[in-house]
């Protein structure tokens, strides 16, 4: 697996099943309005990769979440990812343990180790590549940039485990939460939180009060919510600012994205997401002319 890059273009997942709510509010005895779930899927696997999210499928629902991947990986056994582009989109891998090596087209390289997390935004173009060095867990995100961010330069921010920073349960990856504020440099009215809850622990986040957008990820044990949630599943909420409370049935991981409705139609290539046909060609081209340097440098056929 490259942390960084895991295919898009294979694998959509499924759209899931759209439920009805139960009620945890009587366990919570707290005065929040219940936000019912609208869709579940327990997506698509592939070897150790399970296709949770695709743009054109729940990621239309969930925008500007757009892609989702939970993976389990072995160094024996993962793939050869290869030299791979993006453009329009922002890759963002949390991995919860393990160690994966990358490299981009921009000259930054390095290894990421457990609890450490990736942020490329890829703008224009970038090309990118990687190895499981340990047995790798965890998600990988993509996240379609705003009109003013699609086009531009790409940057990047590699965080090590002691680099995140929390509020407890919740390791804050982007936005902010109490009174932490990830260190990345992100679009505005987002937030993507990765929790443990011990078993019994009940927590309720609150989203800003222009976040609409809610789901969560679950990759160990078992929450409750309207429905009980299992590890491997994804859950999207009503569109909403309301609360969400959980509780751990057992000890629980799981990732929680909330944010602004991405207001425009998602535009798809092939390894990019790009608000209008025009920026999906301009982010192609530069593609193209970065994949030639990699052919004249002998590193791409």
């Amino acid at each position: 697996m490259q942390a960084l890059q895991i295919d898009s273009s294979v694998l959509d997942a499924s759209p899931g099943k759209r439920r009805g709510g139960g009620d945890l509010s009587a366990a919570f005895k707290a005065p929040i309005a219940e936000r019912s779930i609208v869709l579940r899927t327990r997506g698509i696997r592939h070897g150790g990769i399970t296709r949770l999210v695709s743009p054109s499928d729940v990621g239309e629902l969930i925008k500007p979440f757009v892609f989702l991947d939970l993976f389990d990986i072995s160094a024996a056994n993962a793939a050869n990812f290869g030299w791979h582009p993006h453009s329009g989109i922002a890759t963002l891998t949390v991995l919860h343990a393990g160690a994966v090596e990358y490299q981009e087209t921009t000259g930054v390289s390095g290894i990421l180790s457990a609890d450490g997390v990736e942020w490329m935004q890829a703008g224009r173009g970038v090309w990118h590549t990687g190895a499981v060095l340990q047995k790798a867990k965890g998600f990988q995100l993509w996240i379609a940039l705003p009109e003013e961010l699609e086009n531009t330069p790409s940057q990047s921010h590699y965080l090590s485990a002691d680099e995140v920073t929390q509020e407890r349960p919740a390791r804050v990856i982007l936005g902010s939460h109490g009174r932490a504020k990830s260190a990345i440099r992100a679009p505005a009215r987002m937030n993507y939180l990765d929790v443990r809850l011990a078993a019994g622990e009940r927590w309720i986040y609150q989203p800003p009060s222009d976040h609409e957008v809610a789901w969560i990820a679950v990759s160990e044990g078992t929450l409750r919510t309207a429905e009980p949630i299992l590890a491997g599943e994804l859950a999207v909420f009503e569109e909403s600012n309301n609360a969400i409370a959980f509780e751990a049935d057992t000890a629980a991981r799981f990732v929680l994205g909330s944010a602004a409705k991405h207001p425009h139609e998602l535009v798809l290539g092939r390894y990019s997401v790009h608000t209008t046909h025009a920026a999906l060609a301009a982010g192609e081209s530069e593609i193209q002319r970065i994949g030639g340097q990699l052919v004249t440098a002998g590193l791409l056929r």
